[in-house]
This record gives structure tokens, C-alpha cells and sequence, in this order.
């Protein structure tokens, strides 16, 4: 609602149409791969190639920051180049990194290729995530993402431990070569200015108007520095969660099941959350999901059994899902142009840079995994003391804005 009561007007586009969802939809699943991957990924570099658990927070770092580099670039270009080029070079740059990751596999050498596919990945993903975002129901376009994001990261945890770290490679050059086969979907340029909003507003006459709203500058922005801890919290959870149960109670086959049967439950938070969404808004349900999600990280600090593991990793995803959809609809009814959507994977690579090597910091002063699962649940309250504020200034500002759908 605005000071005179009202809501936020939407209009529909070419990004409507289900063959540009469709390829944007792909595309952010193929780009978030390796994010998604991995716990499984982390334990490969582990088993197949010898690297120490050091060693691996600095691996998945670096192919996580490159996600962050990677989507600034194409957030500096994604409102005014064609997107299609941007997608095949970007695609080419990872396809490249990973086929020469197979050949050299030293730690030294990984590092650099792991930056490099990283790199193209953030670009190919701020491309996605940025036409995701062009659709006219963003909460409900980020919903289906989501419920296919929750699908894939089922079958990868499931499936991605029956392949060698060759077979692992050559996976994720084969997705970016099917997406390049189907780029002709991708809608070229957007179609709106950034920053600017239309507000249906209530008369006391019992009709209405239409404002137009700038939309402060900073309101983007605390968007994406609130994305950045949350993400490191989601970064150094997710690289270190089955590491973390060696030598503990909880059974090596059940958190392997656990891993993959979670994620899959993770698609029931793709529906709570439009739903939620459509009746709270965006902000408050938010707010309450960063809370819980911290309460249930903070739980494996005082011990992993089979129990808590299974219930920490339910409600992580389940929580993780939430959390998506809300922070992507956020900025996508914020700017239709693409430029801030495409920024979404910076922050989220940032964070799952900072997250995994201030979790190996940890590990390497010997606070041990209860450290590492304190900083991520501080990391999920920041991120929420972030969001607070924001909101609260929203209300005063646009209210409309404030408790969007």
C-alpha cells in the first residue's frame, strides 16, 4: 500500500512468453550447477584428486567468486548488449575451463581454472537470472526457477557421486552446449528503464491513478549487500555439510541420502513461498525465514547425529528456496532492465567466495566445524538485520514497494 493505499502495477512483455522463462529458467540452472553440486563436488576434489579440506574451501571459493565476477560483467552490459552473444561467450569461457580442468588437475593449476569457469558461469547466470527477472510475475517466474532448481539439485547430489571428476567436467560442458543449441529463446534486449516503478493508487472518491515512482538508489543495493551474507552462510554450509559428519554419529550412507532426499523436499518451499508471498508480501516472510534458517544451522554446533543432520538439512533447503525467491523478486519489481537482476549471482557468488574460505580460516585455527556453523547462522542474522532496515525505510518511503508481492 502506498500513503493513499495502492499497489504495484505490472505489464506484460516479451519475457512473458514461456520460451523466454523456459531458456532463462535452463540457463540459471546450468550456471548455479557447480553452487548446487557442491557438497558432492567439494568431496570429489577430496577423494579423486587428494586435495586437503583447505585446500577444497579455496578450490570452491574461487570457482564461486568467479560466479561474483562473472555477473558483474554481464551486469554492466546485460541493458544495452544483446544477450544471446553475451550467453555464447560466456558459455564458451566455461566450456573451455572445464575441458582444460580435466587435463591439468594439480591444486595450483585447478585454482586458476576453477576462477576462469566461474567466471563465465556468473556471466551466463546473470543473463539468466536478469530475464527470469523481465517477466511481468517475478515472484511466480523465480517460483518455477526454483522448483526446477529443486528438482536438479536433487538428481545432482544423487547422481553426481557415480561419476569420476572427468565424468563431472565433461557434465557440465554438455549442459552448456545444449543451452547454446536453444539460444534463439533468449530475448535479446529488455524493454523497461531501471529503477522506476508504476503505482496503482486509491482515491477516497472510491477511484484511482497511476503514479510514477523512483525508486531510490540505495534500495537495490541493500538488496544485494544483504544477498552477500546470506550467501555466505549458504556458501560455507553447503561446502562443508558432508565433510563436517566424518567421525561423527550420524552414518556416512544417511547423510549421503539425506543430501539428495532433502533437496528434493526443497520444491514443497517453491509453492509455501508464492503462496506467502501473495498473502504477506515479500519483506516479513523473508525476514522470519532468515531467523529460522539460522536457528537450524546454529543446531549443529551442539552435536551432528543421524537426526540432526536430516532435520538441519531439510529445513536448510527448505529455508534456502524461500530465501531465493524472495531476494530475486525483490530486486526484479525494483528494475525490469536486467541491470540489478543480473547482480543477483555477483552477491551470491561474493558470499559463496567469502563463505567456504572464511569456513577454511576456521577449520585451519582449529575452531572446528562447531566454528564454522557459529559464523554461518551470524552470517543469516545479518543478512536479516540488513533486510529489517530496508524495509522499515521502504514503509516510509514506498509503501507499496515495501510490502510487494
Amino acid at each position: 500500500m502506498t500513503e493513499g493505499g495502492g499497489k504495484l502495477l505490472h505489464h506484460r512483455t516479451v519475457f512473458d512468453d514461456w520460451r523466454s522463462l523456459s531458456i532463462g529458467v535452463y540457463m540459471a540452472l546450468v550456471g548455479y550447477f557447480v553452487m548446487v553440486g557442491m557438497p558432492v563436488i567439494s568431496t570429489a576434489w577430496v577423494e579423486n584428486l587428494g586435495f586437503s579440506e583447505i585446500q577444497v574451501g579455496r578450490v570452491a571459493g574461487a570457482d564461486l567468486g568467479g560466479l561474483a565476477i562473472g555477473a558483474v560483467i554481464a551486469a554492466l552490459f546485460v541493458a544495452r548488449v544483446d544477450r544471446r552473444r553475451m550467453a555464447i561467450i560466456a558459455a564458451l569461457v566455461t566450456i573451455a575451463a572445464n575441458a582444460l580442468s580435466i587435463v591439468y588437475q594439480s591444486y595450483e593449476v585447478t585454482l586458476w581454472l576453477r576462477l576462469l569457469a566461474g567466471i563465465g558461469a556468473g556471466g551466463y547466470t546473470g543473463i539468466a537470472v536478469a530475464t527470469i527477472g523481465g517477466h511481468s510475475r517475478p515472484a511466480f517466474a523465480y517460483g518455477v526457477e526454483l522448483f526446477a532448481f529443486a528438482g536438479s539439485q536433487g538428481a545432482e547430489v544423487k547422481l553426481l557421486p557415480m561419476l569420476s571428476m572427468e565424468g563431472i567436467y565433461i557434465t557440465i560442458i554438455a549442459i552448456y552446449v545444449i543451452g547454446i543449441l536453444f539460444i534463439s529463446w533468449l530475448p535479446r534486449r529488455p524493454v523497461d528503464k531501471t529503477l522506476d516503478v508504476e503505482v496503482d493508487v486509491d482515491e477516497p472518491s472510491g477511484g484511482h491513478h497511476v503514479e510514477h515512482k523512483h525508486v531510490p538508489v540505495y534500495v537495490p543495493w541493500m538488496v544485494l549487500a544483504a544477498i552477500v551474507p546470506t550467501y555466505v552462510n549458504i556458501g560455507a554450509y553447503w561446502t562443508y555439510i558432508e565433510l563436517s559428519t566424518v567421525g561423527t554419529a550420524a552414518s556416512p550412507e544417511w547423510v549421503a541420502s539425506m543430501l539428495w532426499v532433502s533437496s528434493v523436499f526443497s520444491v514443497i518451499g517453491c509453492l509455501f513461498a508464492v503462496l506467502l508471498s501473495n498473502r504477506y508480501g515479500l519483506a516479513r516472510p523473508l525476514l522470519v525465514t532468515l531467523v529460522f534458517q539460522a536457528t537450524i544451522v546454529l543446531m549443529l554446533a551442539f552435536g551432528i547425529s543421524n537426526f540432526t543432520i536430516a532435520f538441519s538439512l531439510f529445513f536448510f533447503n527448505f529455508c534456502w528456496i524461500f530465501i531465493d525467491i524472495y531476494q530475486a523478486a525483490t530486486i526484479a519489481n525494483l528494475d525490469h532492465s536486467g541491470r540489478f537482476p543480473a547482480m543477483i549471482p555477483a552477491a551470491q557468488g561474493l558470499g559463496n567466495f567469502l563463505g567456504p574460505n572464511i569456513a577454511a580460516s576456521a577449520l585451519a585455527w582449529n575452531c572446528g566445524y562447531n566454528g564454522v556453523f557459529i559464523i554461518c547462522a551470524l552470517a543469516s542474522i545479518a543478512a536479516m538485520l540488513v533486510y529489517l532496515y530496508m524495509y522499515l525505510m521502504l514503509k516510509k518511503a514506498i509503501p507499496a514497494l515495501a510490502d510487494a508481492s
